[in-house]
């Protein structure tokens, strides 16, 4: 009608498929995804070297082109999804990039202020408490959180106290 012959995905009267894509879930733990590195996976029998963002997130899905299946004659591959599935085996609870955890600090500190020492993702920190600290104070940690996923920088530690009281108390 046009004059284009009506050729539409036919070469010499044979039909084009692009390949199918693959979809698959990579389980990680939290503390793996804290730094950027390096994964090796099988796929149908193949190895496909990925590297893995710092900072990726939970249900977080990448493609990777042309790892998928066969096309027909002679078109392309299909591409791989990769849906990541993170276990959070850290003692903190990750928002984003921010990081959050409760601290039981001893009812003297809270009273009469003093530090405490606290583990975070990168290593220790210490702590000044302030006298007179309440219940479920709040102090924030700037830049001492996750990565930020495909950007430099933290997100931030966010801890809250949590004062122990002594559970027997003589006169």
């Amino acid at each position: 009608m046009f004059g284009g012959g009506g050729d539409f995905g036919r070469q010499q009267g044979r039909t084009k498929f692009r390949g199918q894509d693959f979809n698959a879930e990579l389980r990680l733990n939290l503390s793996e995804v804290k730094e950027t590195h390096k994964r090796t996976l099988t796929v149908n029998g193949k190895n496909i070297r990925i590297t893995i963002p710092a900072g990726i997130e939970d249900g977080q899905t990448i493609k990777i082109k042309g790892y998928g299946g066969e096309g027909i004659n002679g078109e392309s591959k299909g591409d791989l999804y990769i849906t990541f599935s993170l276990v959070n085996d850290t003692p903190f609870k990750r928002e984003g990039a921010n990081l959050y955890k409760t601290i039981e600090i001893p009812l003297t500190k809270a009273i009469l202020g003093g530090e405490i020492v606290m583990e975070t993702l990168t290593g220790k920190v210490k702590l000044n408490v302030k006298p007179g600290t309440q219940n479920g104070t709040t102090v924030k940690l700037k830049g001492k959180g996750f990565p930020i996923y495909k950007k430099d920088g933290f997100g931030d530690l966010y801890i809250s106290y949590s004062p122990k009281i002594p559970e027997s108390l003589t006169p």
